[in-house]
């Protein structure tokens, strides 16, 4: 990634800052809900301090809700841990120009315990780190690409926010899916948004319509699984700034209204770490043994592991039939209807999930995804036949409907807790259970509508 236009080395950040061109460094992490979080630095104290020390950064940031409220059931982190720092240690790989904002760079940290006890084992990119280790260890590597719909409103962000997100005018009043006159309506901010990652070292591959009125994908090049992640992370934060730069706002939300959802399918394959392909062979379908045992246990681990995928209450509200979202744990070749498809043939060989929505948090997502296919791997699952034809109507088991059974089949799951320890499935089920507790004491719109008159 150093060679793409946008990535910086350090000796090249020093010239900058030295020429004035460069005069802030944001370090940040990646939280549980899929937001970077972190510090502005000024990009002297950064080269000077930041660069040989590191710095740190208060623990709640891996223990809060996403309205940032402290919230009892975590061990990283709690009033009666007295709420100590962690420390933020820069992944110089990632150190990269940020167009859309004067003077800046950004670097992406791990993040590892102040006593010198190594990584924080809970922050999702180190859960993804030793994900991809137990490939290593099988000279395996993961590259991966992902598919982020979001919708784009004419509302700013305050705006929408002081009519409750009620009334908002979506930039198309129609549906735009492929269509060049519709998206030329919003292209100058699409444009700005594709050519602005590019400097900020993405490789933006094309942008499309969608079904609901004022929804976007922007799609870049596959990556080696953590750089796609780290990719992922800096795009949606970076094209919320955009937006409201331009007096617009945009949603990445599994499902915003009753029409189609946010979507953001996985496309993941496996090479080993001489490169070679290692997923086509000459068995059914063209796939090798190891493909098989592969998909077999993303079918094997889906429910157990669909938190992963749908970390929020309106994750779940994506699941209909007929909508392009997935609800049968079926694989098929080049079949939407199933929750894995496999497309591609040859080296371009590989598995897309379609469960994951725009809420996702990438490296959880990703980090499931390899555990689900390490453990068909290991323990030479055979695959089921392939479905043909619709599965919605089909009598597979289904994905979990809500977050609380998937927290419940999550809870029991021996696969997420052999690949990733009890302490990062704990961390997380305590995650669902205070996204569900918040939910259960709201009273929603739909409940105001429904009885403030008529009940």
């Amino acid at each position: 990634m150093v060679g793409r236009r946008g990535m910086l080395t350090l000796d090249a950040l020093r010239e900058q800052v030295a020429a004035g061109t460069i005069d802030t460094v944001l370090v940040a992490i990646t939280d549980m809900q899929g937001r970077l979080q972190g510090k502005r630095c000024s990009a002297e104290y950064f080269l000077e301090e930041v660069v040989g020390h590191a710095t740190e950064a208060c623990n709640y940031l891996l223990a809060v809700d996403v309205d940032m409220n402290t919230v009892d059931g975590y061990a990283i982190s709690s009033w009666d841990a007295g709420y100590g720092d962690f420390v933020l240690r820069p992944d110089f790989t990632t150190l990269r120009l940020v167009p859309w904002q004067e003077g800046t760079a950004l670097v992406l940290a791990d993040v590892e315990r102040v006593d010198g006890g190594g990584p924080v084992s809970v922050s999702p990119r180190q859960v993804l780190r030793r994900q991809l280790e137990r490939l290593a260890d099988k000279k395996l590597q993961a590259f991966v690409g992902t598919e982020l719909e979001f919708i784009v409103f004419d509302d700013s962000y305050e705006a929408a926010w002081d009519k409750r997100y009620q009334g908002i005018k979506p930039s198309n009043q129609y549906n735009v899916d492929y269509s060049m006159l519709g998206t030329a309506r919003v292209e100058p901010l699409l444009r700005r948004i594709r050519n602005e990652m590019a400097g900020a070292g993405l490789y933006p591959e094309s942008a499309k319509g969608e079904c609901n009125p004022g929804q976007q994908e922007i799609a870049f090049r596959y990556a080696a699984a953590l750089t796609t992640c780290d990719n992922h992370s800096v795009y949606k934060n970076g094209a919320k700034e955009i937006a409201a730069q331009e007096g617009k706002s945009l949603t990445f939300m599994a499902k915003y209204n009753e029409r189609e959802g946010n979507s953001c399918h996985i496309h993941l394959s496996l090479r080993g770490t001489d490169g070679s392909a290692v997923l086509p062979g000459d068995g059914d379908h063209g796939f090798s043994p190891l493909m098989e045992h592969f998909l077999a246990g993303q079918l094997a681990a889906l429910r157990e592991l669909t938190y992963f995928f749908a970390p929020n209450i309106n994750s779940y509200k994506r699941f209909v039939r007929g909508s392009f979202a997935p609800t049968a744990v079926a694989w098929g070749t080049d079949n939407r209807t199933c929750a894995l498809r496999v497309v591609g043939h040859g080296d371009s060989l590989r598995v897309e999930n379609r469960v994951p929505g725009g809420d996702v948090n990438p490296y959880l997502a990703v980090a499931a995804l390899i555990a689900a296919g390490l453990h068909g791997i290991e323990n030479e699952l055979p695959l089921e036949p392939e479905f043909t034809g619709n599965a919605y109507g089909s009598d597979k088991p289904t994905v979990p409907t809500t977050l609380g059974e998937a927290a419940d089949v999550l809870a029991g799951s021996r696969i997420a807790r052999e690949a990733f320890g009890d302490d990062v499935v704990d961390h997380y089920l305590n995650a669902a259970r205070v996204e569900r507790e918040a939910f259960e004491k709201a009273v929603t719109d739909w409940e105001l509508i429904r009885g403030f008159e008529r009940l």
